[in-house]
């Protein structure tokens, strides 16, 4: 996807009432494009063309950089502009931190907070999934996990949470797109989130919770390994 392609997915959030459009709200636009891996690591963030998509002004759109830049998902260069981040390898232990807080408590916990049903909910997401591994569509395949994790979360039943989680996947989109298109490194994990989700489905909250914790350390791990070799 383009810049210009960006502009437009943008510009269809800006609908309504233009007073609305807070720096918090064009914040949440922006991390919703950038979560969607439509800008990509590197990306300069023009602020006439983005403020004309969004319909706010230059000092609404500062304060949404602003916003992003203390959730690490777009970084600031003196005299040159606002760019969509590249995670370090640092970032991606301390994403993975907040992670292990945060998923398997919902799992552990969450069950009762949320619609009965719901967990069936994460068997279409990981039905999605099997599908793009088979298609080969890696970018369906992270988009599916993202969607997965949003879901496990959504199980606490905490809109703060589930909030916190928006901005750790934006970031994780960030981390995944420096993965590029080897299905080789999205495709286990598709068999890993179905796995939690048998687990619930089965009634063993705690084992999700432990299988989750795994998984994540097994993420991590295989991630701070790429970054090492990126930068070897």
């Amino acid at each position: 996807m383009t810049f210009d392609d960006a502009l437009a997915a943008l510009r269809s959030l800006s609908g309504g009432a233009r007073h609305a459009h807070s720096g918090q709200w064009a914040a949440a636009a922006l991390r919703s494009r950038i979560s969607a891996g439509d800008l990509p690591p590197g990306t300069k963030l023009l602020e006439e063309a983005l403020g004309g998509a969004l319909g706010v002004s230059r000092n609404t759109l500062r304060e949404a950089f602003g916003i992003l830049a203390a959730e690490n998902i777009v970084t600031r260069v003196p005299n040159r502009g606002v760019f969509v981040a590249r995670p370090s390898a640092d970032d991606v232990r301390e994403i993975y931190r907040v992670r292990r807080y945060l998923e398997p408590a919902a799992l552990r916990w969450g069950g009762g907070s949320v619609p009965a049903g719901f967990d069936a909910l994460l068997d279409d997401v990981v039905d999605r999934a099997r599908m793009a591994r088979e298609a080969g569509d890696v970018a369906a395949m992270a988009g599916a996990n993202q969607d997965f994790h949003q879901g496990v979360v959504a199980r606490a039943g905490s809109a703060r949470f589930d909030a916190m989680m928006s901005e750790v996947l934006a970031e994780m989109r960030l981390v995944f797109h420096g993965m590029g298109d080897d299905p080789a490194f999205h495709a286990p994990y598709v068999d890993a989130n179905a796995a939690v989700t048998a687990l619930l489905r089965d009634g063993k909250a705690e084992d999700a919770a432990e299988e989750m914790r795994s998984y994540l350390d097994r993420a991590e791990a295989q991630l701070l390994a790429a970054i090492r070799s990126r930068e070897s």
